[in-house]
């Protein structure tokens, strides 16, 4: 039973309802549907279009609560709207503004869906507008690390396996691993949007609508490739789009967790390759002489915290069977957690990658001649020694104390090699992405745009 004094519930047939039971059901909801509020308003105002376009509402209601929807969609990004805890969601407040502003009007936006439908369109268009964002992000962290790369391209360094000096390396090679591994990221992230770009409504509580509902309409107003086609699968999805993504940012946190953790250890005093600038270090309580790389450290949490919100996610959408369920509630704040880190994490590793110093000297000193052993066998190889035989003969020197390689006899010119990085192809693919970002930015923004602004009539 609704409250005395309190707004109806979209779903309240007057029955009684346990108050306990009722806010622990509603759980965090009017804070986490804050954020909703736009997408739902836009949704909607796309599903008013739609009615009308079907016949299902004259086109007088239809503009009316598209024009109230604008304002409250505005109102919403400037963070002037809340959720009261009686309203339990976004789409109840928006309901209820509209009923305000345009009278019976507003009490017919809800045909032809259901709530169901409805928060699935709303998130997937915030996953849509948050991952081009991230997308934007990555790819730029890409460009500073190739920035990087071709600022050190011939200040060589160890290469490390088992933390035991390995072969030559070079800062632009470390570098540039860490740009291409964003590029295989950038490549997944666009795979998650097109996965994405699928629109639900329709779909009502998991059975679509006995209504002359034209779904196609409704996606390409929304900027959609299409329509998500099973109302059934519509519900299935839930949890598991919001999966997908958190773990592709999961998955950009462990190419970065890499580099937090070569960077923590470079910038020891024992190691001395890299060093961090003061604004990106912190100081001790207690130890005069201390500078602490805190925000290395905390980054390489975020990384690992990002594999913690994916794990939320799974156990929440996982064990479950067909259609929707109340549990999908909770998968909204793990979601919302994940971008908020991801946000945070690449703007910061933007800032310090531009950020390091190298000491070449020190990196330079470190690459004594047993790290060109390897080369050395190769060098005897290719003058017709089998490689066993070079192999052993360089560790035979080593250990006679003899050896000494001739560091410039080879030098590895296929892609991806010292003399071959590679760093232009990977600049071409980063600009590729970048491009894809603006294009597909354009393109929502025009939808957006044409739902607010385009005249109502006819249709």
């Amino acid at each position: 039973m609704n409250d005395a004094n309190g707004p109806p519930r979209l779903w309240d047939k007057g029955l009684p309802l346990d108050a306990a039971m009722h806010r622990f059901s509603v759980g965090d909801d009017p804070e986490l549907d804050r954020r909703l509020l736009p997408f739902d308003a836009l949704g909607s105002a796309a599903h008013a279009r739609m009615l009308a376009h079907s016949h299902l509402m004259p086109a007088k209601d239809s503009q009316a609560l598209v024009d109230a929807l604008a304002g409250i969609a505005a109102r919403a990004r400037r963070g002037e709207l809340g959720i009261d805890p009686a309203q339990e969601d976004c789409h109840t407040a928006i309901e209820q503004l509209l009923t305000q502003c345009v009278g019976d009007a507003g009490k017919s936006i809800h045909l032809g869906r259901s709530r169901n439908d409805q928060v699935i369109l709303a998130l997937r268009l915030y996953m849509r507008e948050a991952l081009l964002g991230i997308t934007a992000q990555t790819a730029q962290l890409a460009e500073e690390f190739l920035k990087f790369a071709h600022a050190h391209a011939d200040q060589v360094m160890p290469g490390y396996t088992h933390l035991r000096r390995a072969m030559p390396s070079s800062f632009a090679m470390w570098a540039g691993a860490f740009a291409a591994g964003l590029g295989e990221e950038l490549r997944a992230l666009q795979a998650v949007y097109a996965r994405l770009d699928r629109c639900p409504l329709g779909a009502a509580a998991g059975f679509g609508v006995p209504l002359p509902l034209d779904r196609e309409y409704l996606a390409g107003l929304l900027g959609f490739s299409g329509v998500q086609i099973s109302p059934t699968d519509v519900m299935n999805s839930r949890g598991r789009h919001e999966l997908a993504l958190v773990n592709a940012l999961a998955s950009i946190g462990l190419v970065l967790e890499k580099f937090l953790w070569d960077v923590a250890l470079y910038s020891m005093p024992e190691f001395g390759f890299l060093g961090l600038p003061d604004a990106f270090t912190t100081g001790s309580s207690i130890m005069p002489q201390k500078r602490n790389p805190d925000v290395v450290e905390l980054a390489r949490a975020r990384c690992r915290e990002l594999r913690g919100h994916a794990v939320m996610l799974q156990e929440l959408a996982g064990g479950l069977p067909s259609s929707y369920h109340r549990d999908f509630q909770l998968s909204k704040k793990p979601l919302f957690a994940a971008l908020d880190t991801a946000h945070e994490l690449l703007a910061v590793l933007a800032r310090l990658v531009p950020g390091l110093k190298v000491d070449a000297g020190r990196a330079r000193d470190a690459c004594s001649d047993e790290l060109y052993a390897a080369h050395e066998a190769n060098r005897l190889a290719q003058q017709g020694v089998p490689f066993r035989d070079a192999y052993q003969r360089v560790a035979q020197q080593l250990q006679d104390g003899t050896f000494k390689p001739d560091r410039t006899a080879l030098k590895s010119n296929h892609v991806g090699g010292l003399g071959n990085l590679g760093l232009e192809t990977m600049a071409a693919e980063n600009t590729q992405a970048q491009r894809w970002i603006t294009a597909t930015r354009e393109r929502n923004d025009q939808c957006e745009k044409d739902i607010w602004t385009k005249k109502i009539g006819g249709e």
